[in-house]
């Protein structure tokens, strides 16, 4: 059973140093601090990419199609341990093979509700074993898609998917690291 104390998350400065600690529940409002995450894409083993579109009872983005998974490290946890954590949480399997792609992603983005996110977001690719079992407060459907598949719609209908995911596709282009490699 989880305890408070296992759904905080690490508040950052403006040199996204660690500052302090707040409940998961009370950060993201219309007035959300800068805090630590994480943003996770699956690969099978064609080198196709997990969609995932969130829950439509998510605080933030509701129903919207994203990157496979997404989460907040706890305080003094290594990113890696809660992606492999999370993976497991959300979608019900273990991922191996993590690897950081985008170590310093930032953003800030309002959804149409005026809910924020305002997170250092590092971005982590992973391979995975067994089958996925989603958990339904989290995932409403999932899809895989091509990386080209997933260029193609992130040029035709960026409204339609994350912000952070539209934006990281940009950053991992622009870095070399898209199309993402298996391994």
């Amino acid at each position: 059973m989880e305890t408070l104390a296992d759904d905080l998350v690490v508040l950052l400065d403006e040199h996204d140093r660690p500052a302090g600690t707040a409940p998961r529940a009370t950060v993201h409002t219309t007035r959300t601090p800068l805090h630590l995450a994480f943003s996770c894409y699956l690969l099978d083993a064609d080198g196709r990419v997990l969609l995932t579109r969130r829950a439509v009872t998510k605080r933030t983005w509701p129903g919207v199609w994203t990157n496979s998974f997404c989460g907040h490290p706890r305080p003094g946890e290594e990113v890696a341990h809660a992606v492999e954590r999370r993976a497991q949480d959300e979608l019900g399997i273990s991922v191996r093979d993590v690897r950081c792609l985008l170590p310093d992603f930032r953003y800030r983005a309002v959804d149409p509700g005026g809910m924020v996110e305002n997170e250092l977001c590092p971005v982590y690719a992973a391979t995975f074993d067994g089958e996925i079992s989603p958990a339904p407060d989290e995932v409403a459907e999932l899809r895989w898609a091509t990386q080209d598949e997933l260029s193609r719609a992130v040029t035709a209908a960026p409204w339609a998917l994350s912000p952070w995911l539209v934006s990281q596709l940009a950053q991992l282009e622009r870095s070399g690291a898209w199309p993402l490699g298996s391994g």
